[in-house]
């Protein structure tokens, strides 16, 4: 079987030109550059990690963006490995989007790229490492290549006290055989913002805030629930999309790639603990102190007795509605094939692993069904890149219109259907967004025709 590299190696074709020659010109001052180089990364004071950064931190630097404004990003490859930056949740076109499989070029070792693009749509969106890893936990997400995108609108920017930015990881992986014999990662640290728990500066808060938390999941493979003690979310976007309801939770759940922007409300003064609900992972370091100011003492936690998410409260009030005659319908069945005892498993779609997929075609704006049939015993957050889907049904129940997503966690044993319009044409990758199920074999290509 190829490689995803021999396969991008294959179709990219003519890309390498385009590279080479933007290493040659003279071009203009950028509006924002990465570096992609290695850095050793203070987990905490007795624990670091040797990994690869953008702009030497973790997550990389915010890039803040306005709504239709052209934008030009320069970035460096400071590896000796190819590398190449997924833009995530925005509208491009595929020589730019950041996916090898759609021929965005790959930047050599000690390359350079350019990448210009008009933003859009308005939101919370991210950027990170789009490669393979394999075995190799030192490399693509389990690394510390993952920053913030904020993409202003054109008009009536929401207003709060304070606006604060969060990424969820996992570090230091490695293979542990599961009671089938097959082989899945785990972790011995979990940090928020690269730092566990007691590590650094309380997050600084005062009384009588709305404060918008942004909150990414960047981890390779791991589903996060997050909870803060005292307090209560308002969510009011899913993976930077406004929900038609706005509705006050407990906690949030992020599978990886998702986001979520919540509201808190500073009304509960003192010194609390925002991290991990389930004990062992906050026990592994998922957590942070939040602080008001003029307060002092030892950070509370309150332990939820349950976990509680359901995307379907985000949705519109009004009845839901029937299916959309004009859709078609896409089936997308999901399973696993045992490669050995001490292998990782082999992932299909349909019945066929990555390059050997199915490329499914479609036809501008014609609006389409994707029915997503998880018949295996694991969870799974699908991406589409390049457009936004609409939630229609999960585990067998209607949803409520209006939650528009470009992730979404299909449960183990159960369907879930997506509907979204074809209307941004090009080569439109669709995958699992664990690195270990991506990098074996859960990949498809949409073409337009």
């Amino acid at each position: 079987m190829l490689s995803r590299r021999e396969f991008a190696q294959c179709a990219a074709g003519g890309s390498a030109a385009w590279l080479a020659s933007a290493q040659t010109e003279v071009l203009t001052p950028a509006d924002y550059t990465i570096d992609i180089a290695p850095y050793s990364l203070d987990l905490s004071p007795h624990s670091a990690i040797e990994t690869v950064a953008y702009n030497a931190q973790v997550p990389g630097p915010l890039i803040q963006l306005q709504e239709g404004k052209p934008v030009t990003i320069d970035v460096s490859n400071r590896t000796n490995s190819p590398e190449v930056v997924h833009w995530h949740g925005l509208f491009l076109s595929p020589e730019v989007d950041g996916a090898m499989e759609e021929g965005t070029p790959m930047i050599p070792p000690r390359g350079k790229a350019r990448y210009t693009f008009t933003p859009r749509p308005a939101g919370f969106r991210w950027y990170h490492t789009h490669t393979f890893a394999g075995h190799n936990h030192n490399r693509a997400q389990y690394t510390g290549q993952h920053g913030f995108v904020f993409i202003a609108p054109r008009e009536n920017p929401g207003r709060y006290d304070a606006e604060i930015f969060l990424a969820l990881h996992d570090w230091k992986g490695h293979l542990l055989a599961s009671d089938d014999g097959s082989m899945n990662p785990v972790y011995d640290v979990s940090t928020i913002n690269g730092r566990v728990l007691g590590f650094g500066e309380p997050l600084q808060v005062k009384p009588n805030q709305r404060v918008l938390f942004h909150i990414l999941n960047s981890s390779p493979t791991e589903v996060h629930w997050i909870a803060l003690a005292g307090h209560s979310f308002e969510v009011i976007a899913l993976d930077g999309n406004a929900v038609p309801s706005a509705e006050t939770v407990p906690m949030l759940r992020l599978a990886p790639a998702e986001r979520v922007c919540a509201i808190v409300r500073t009304n509960n003064p003192g010194v609390w603990v925002l991290a991990e609900v389930r004990k062992h992972i906050q026990a592994a370091g998922m957590g942070m102190v939040v602080e008001y100011a003029g307060q002092s003492g030892k950070p509370r936690w309150q332990q939820p007795e349950s976990l509680d998410w359901d995307y379907t409260r985000f949705g519109s009030s009004e009845p839901v509605a029937p299916r959309d005659d004009g859709a078609i319908e896409i089936p997308l069945v999901f399973r696993s094939k045992f490669a050995g005892h001490g292998e990782m498993d082999h992932w299909t779609i349909n019945g066929k692993s990555f390059p050997h997929t199915d490329t499914i075609v479609l036809h501008q704006g014609q609006r389409y069904r994707l029915l997503l049939k998880n018949e295996s015993t694991d969870n799974h957050p699908v991406h589409l890149h390049r457009h936004v889907f609409e939630l229609r049904r999960i585990a067998g129940v209607g949803t409520p219109r209006g939650v528009l997503k470009d992730t979404i966690l299909v449960d183990a044993n159960t369907e879930a259907h997506v509907e979204f319009t074809a209307d941004d044409p090009g080569l439109t990758l669709f995958h699992c967004h664990q690195q270990d199920h991506m990098d074996m074999g859960f990949m498809m290509l949409f073409r337009y025709a």
